[in-house]
């Protein structure tokens, strides 16, 4: 989900490839600001949870679409394990926007069938599935990447929970935590990231692994 971050004693700015500047920045970034604002109000904190909406549009333009652009750009500087996930996080952001968005109806099909928490259970569930392969293809990165998605892994994992259990108030508030924690790491190593692209005046350990 992150750029490999550059060794901490790099000490000038990283070129570009082929043109491109690193997106990863970027895409954590989008990543993160959304994660936070959906997770708070997940864990009812600053915001209620009957304010779900104010994610929307995040998701759709920055979590989604921003995403979606680093994503691509990842592909093009040739940084396979960024480029899929944040492609594949900028849709889940995008996805889970439409569900809330009134005008497709796919809530009230949910409640009207009284199948949206197994439904919502499923969706939370495949995407832990997909982010603990995320983390495994990244074992060889560094140790913020790994924390990103493993707090992400168990966010994933306690809404899933949270969402069969018929919606748990207390499992879906722990959940948002973790979400809150996992967007503080994400914030982190994009700082990381962005000191070492810009040559800025410091540097912030990420724990290099490969």
């Amino acid at each position: 989900m992150a750029q490999y971050a550059q060794s901490a004693t790099h000490a000038e700015p990283v070129e570009s490839a082929g043109g491109i500047a690193n997106a990863a920045p970027l895409g954590l970034s989008a990543f993160a600001l959304t994660t936070a604002v959906l997770s708070c109000v997940n864990a009812g904190f600053i915001v209620p949870s009957t304010a779900v909406n104010i994610f929307i549009g995040l998701a759709l333009f920055y979590g989604g679409g921003v995403q979606i652009l680093a994503g691509m750009w990842e592909f093009k500087r040739g940084n396979v394990i960024p480029a899929t996930a944040f492609s594949s996080y900028g849709g889940f952001w995008v996805a889970t926007a439409v569900i809330f968005i009134p005008g497709f109806g796919i809530l009230q099909a949910l409640n009207s069938a009284g199948t949206l928490h197994q439904a919502l259970g499923l969706f939370f569930l495949c995407w832990a599935i997909f982010t603990a392969l995320v983390f495994l293809a990244a074992l060889r990165t560094n140790i913020a990447l790994l924390l990103v998605l493993g707090f992400l892994f168990l966010t994933y994992l306690l809404l899933t929970i949270a969402q069969l259990m018929g919606g748990n108030l207390v499992t879906t508030m722990i959940g948002g935590w973790l979400g809150i924690v996992t967007a503080l790491v994400a914030w982190y190593t994009a700082l990381a990231d962005m000191l070492v692209s810009a040559n800025g005046a410091f540097r912030l350990p990420v724990g290099h692994l490969g």
